[in-house]
């Protein structure tokens, strides 16, 4: 077998077509991967600055009530991952800035694909748009082509007469033409690894990343070679592969995509927004002094503290209402939003299920969950900002009501140096080995269609084919 695969790879340098759509092939990667990552630093680079800013204006905060703090806010920023410029995923449409304010749970904005002129149903160009499309379907030509050739020159025959198995031959085409393509994606790894920051965690996400392509070009491959060795017409070997590609690309996944919003659907934006100030109306309103539910908080406080009156109490009691509303739109947040993060994870897998029948579908996902750009990744960011946010207005309202204020002292302020004190927001993408329970059903999706095509060649290849 490594004979054959030897005798490949010379006749592959020996075609100058190959060597110079090879050359294309790394020279665009190159060019991509370092498109790439300087637009990802100069993305990080504005980010940073804007983070900047916005923690400088908070700091220079002086002489301000905590509750007027609350409604002047800050800002999240969605962290850059170097491996953004391989593939943006979700990211380009989701958006990258969230405002962080009191009394309300703001929708992340300003997503790249909502300020773009040119946008395209695949996305960026990234170098991952030619890993995924560009080099497997250069895969197919290239293992129909070697067994074509054989069986136009009746080469195939004679190494079948003179005893070599057909199965072996099959193996070691598809085989050559797998190394070609693992060839081209190490290469694209190692650019990467080179032009970008390179630390433990990336480094790992690079190691899955390598074997999630490794094994889906080697799907390509060996489907390619079964193909064109179990269909005598050459014609119909190279349609039949082209039709399972373009299925598995374009129409499979829009398919399966749109059943799946049919089967979970998503409340309406504007129904979700109706629904959610419905139930927000039904806790403490923090700005209305005749709410009956601020004045049963107002009597449970009176009685812990006895005495009569809110000016005796020697506490804020504004500031504990405040609280008070921020926990119960808390409850709010946790139910709708929660009911959606549910409804968004329940799509995902049974979007990952179609890897049965469609192992790009699982290549895809794996792309976007080790590249840090998929839509758990996106859920999680938006997560650890809601805790931040909830963070800041207890402590801004605590200082409120406990910071040495009288109820209805809205004139009391504080300093700058509390809100120095305030820890910014700081969010890290988790580390890849914390999330692969979500990429289960992806991974075991791609291994089936790895064992599967090989255990096909070996029992459904026979010298009878030639």
């Amino acid at each position: 077998m490594i004979n054959i695969i030897i005798v490949e790879w010379k006749r592959f340098i020996r075609n100058k077509l190959f060597v110079y759509v090879t050359a294309f092939f790394i020279l665009s990667l190159l060019l991509i991967v370092f498109l790439g990552i300087e637009q990802n630093y100069n993305q990080q680079l504005r980010q940073t600055q804007a983070q900047k800013y916005v923690r400088q204006q908070w700091e220079s905060l002086e002489n301000v009530n905590p509750h007027r703090a609350a409604h002047y806010g800050t800002y999240a920023f969605k962290p850059v991952n170097v491996l953004n410029s391989m593939d943006s995923g979700i990211n380009d449409i989701t958006g990258n800035v969230i405002k962080l304010e009191g009394h309300v749970q703001n929708e992340i904005v300003y997503s790249e694909a909502s300020q773009s002129l040119s946008i395209s149903k695949f996305g960026k160009l990234k170098s991952s748009l030619i890993l995924q499309y560009v080099i497997p379907l250069f895969l197919i030509f290239l293992a129909y082509g070697s067994l074509s050739n054989e069986k136009e020159t009746q080469r195939l025959k004679l190494l079948v007469f003179q005893g070599t198995s057909l199965t072996k031959i099959t193996f070691a085409k598809s085989l050559s033409v797998w190394i070609y393509g693992l060839t081209l994606l190490v290469i694209t790894i190692f650019i990467q690894s080179i032009l970008g920051e390179t630390d433990l965690e990336i480094f790992t996400r690079m190691m899955f990343i390598i074997i999630s392509y490794g094994v889906y070009y080697f799907i390509v491959s060996s489907l390619a070679t079964y193909l064109s060795v179990r269909l005598r017409n050459n014609t119909s070997a190279l349609s039949s592969i082209l039709a399972i590609w373009i299925i598995w690309t374009i129409f499979l996944p829009k398919i399966w995509g749109n059943a799946v919003e049919k089967i979970y659907p998503l409340p309406s934006r504007q129904s979700f927004k109706t629904s959610m100030k419905i139930d927000r109306s039904k806790g403490i309103d923090g700005h209305n002094p005749t709410d009956k539910r601020r004045e049963d908080l107002k009597v449970k406080y009176l009685a812990q503290y006895d005495v009569d009156s809110l000016k005796n109490l020697p506490i804020n009691f504004d500031g504990i209402v405040m609280q008070q509303d921020e926990e119960y739109g808390n409850l709010v947040w946790d139910k709708h939003f929660g009911n959606n993060y549910n409804i968004l994870q329940r799509q995902k897998t049974l979007f990952q299920i179609s890897g049965i029948l469609n192992p790009f579908v699982s290549l895809q996902s794996l792309s976007m969950g080790f590249c840090g750009s998929d839509m758990y990744h996106h859920l999680d960011f938006l997560k650890k900002s809601e805790d931040y946010r909830r963070y800041l207005l207890k402590t801004l309202n605590d200082k409120h009501a406990y910071g040495g204020s009288r109820t209805g002292d809205w004139k009391w302020t504080v300093g700058s140096n509390f809100f120095k004190s305030i820890d910014d927001f700081s969010h890290q993408i988790p580390k890849i080995t914390s999330q692969m329970e979500h990429y289960l059903i992806d991974m075991i999706c791609l291994l089936f269609w790895g064992f599967m095509l090989p255990m096909i060649i070996k029992h459904r290849t026979n010298r009878d084919l030639v």
